[in-house]
């Protein structure tokens, strides 16, 4: 059994998964240092959760009552959103985690929250083995050409370049399309965070996303590209801290259209949120332009993600966008990341890592 996780500042989310790649049962603790509540395969209540440790303990206990005790399990497979350096999944050690929190800097509202969830288990369960995924770790392989910024060296010696991220989300949709991947592939994951990626022959060439998962597509919250000089701005009227904050929670559909969600967006008549869908579409296929550049033509197109799996008027418009491309191939593929994530984790277990 490995239990997969996914924490982030107020919740942790597990799936249970079997040898098979199985999915057993799945559930969070949410609101963790407020009015938590746990739901869990049939249980659902308000939990004790001050923390990530005691967060970790309640699914503990909930996994034990419905027949999954933690001395069932074989591993617990995290994911990080920013690997840095580091390309393959790994099995978590000191010397690993110490390497991990050196990259706090370039993903400070995620890393620090996995990196968190990990040792509040280690606390709880010290003897499971934990590996690692990482979201940056599929566009490893893309070129200098493409990663680097035209910044100084010295700022650049400082990790400052384009890493991509979802990139589990999209190792997880080559694996879906198995022998119908076509060669070049368009690939949007549309969601809360949304992004695009140039698939050839199976293997990132470019991402939307750069340094950090602000940049690229317009997102639920997060504005997509945005000038640096108007980020300067922004921190000059409202300092580091609040420009932090607006980039990541207040931009975005939420800030054309008053809210983040999709569903509501597509269902009211307002304005302002037929201008935050077609900002959000148009902008999509502007991007789209660049990724068909990278891998010098398309030969298919592929949604995932909440709004790419579910939101079909969203597809439809993005697609008339790109019409001039032709009659191409178009695969609606589910987001698994947990499920690749397990499969990392059982792949190392495998080897004997």
């Amino acid at each position: 059994m490995i239990l997969v996780v996914n924490a982030g500042s107020s919740s942790i989310k597990v799936e249970l998964f079997d040898e098979h790649l199985t999915a057993i049962l799945q559930g969070k603790v949410t609101e963790i240092g407020g009015k938590a509540r746990i739901k869990l395969g049939t249980l659902d209540q308000p939990a004790f959760a001050p923390d990530h440790k005691a967060a970790f303990k309640t699914i503990l206990q909930a996994l034990a009552a419905q027949g999954h005790p933690a001395e069932a399990l074989t591993g617990a497979a995290h994911r990080i959103v920013h690997g840095g350096e580091l390309h393959d999944p790994v099995r978590l050690t000191d010397a690993v985690m110490t390497q991990i929190e050196g990259y706090n800097p370039l993903a400070p509202l995620h890393n620090p929250h996995n990196l968190s969830a990990i040792r509040a288990l280690a606390a709880l369960v010290p003897d499971l083995p934990q590996y690692a995924s990482f979201d940056t770790a599929f566009h490893a392989g893309n070129a200098p050409l493409v990663t680097t910024y035209a910044i100084p060296q010295s700022e650049r010696d400082k990790g400052i370049r384009r890493y991509g991220f979802h990139g589990l989300s999209y190792a997880s949709l080559v694996e879906a399309l198995g022998p119908s991947l076509p060669r070049r592939l368009l690939a949007l994951h549309l969601g809360n965070g949304s992004s695009l990626c140039a698939i050839v022959d199976g293997k990132s060439v470019a991402s939307s996303m750069g340094y950090s998962p602000v940049e690229g597509l317009v997102m639920g919250t997060r504005p997509g590209a945005f000038d640096s000089m108007a980020v300067l701005r922004l921190a000059q009227d409202y300092g580091i801290d609040a420009t932090i904050k607006m980039l990541n929670k207040d931009c975005g559909l939420k800030g054309l259209g008053g809210t983040n969600d999709m569903v509501q967006l597509l269902a009211t008549d307002a304005p302002e949120a037929h201008f935050a869908i077609e900002h959000y579409c148009y902008w999509a296929a502007r991007e789209a332009g660049s990724a068909i550049v990278a891998m010098g033509g398309i030969d298919a197109i592929a949604f995932t993600g909440g709004i790419g799996e579910n939101a079909e008027p969203i597809r439809t418009r993005i697609l008339q966008h790109l019409a001039f491309l032709g009659d191409l191939p178009v695969h609606v593929v589910p987001a698994d990341e947990e499920r690749q994530i397990a499969r990392d984790a059982l792949n190392l277990i495998a080897a004997g890592r």
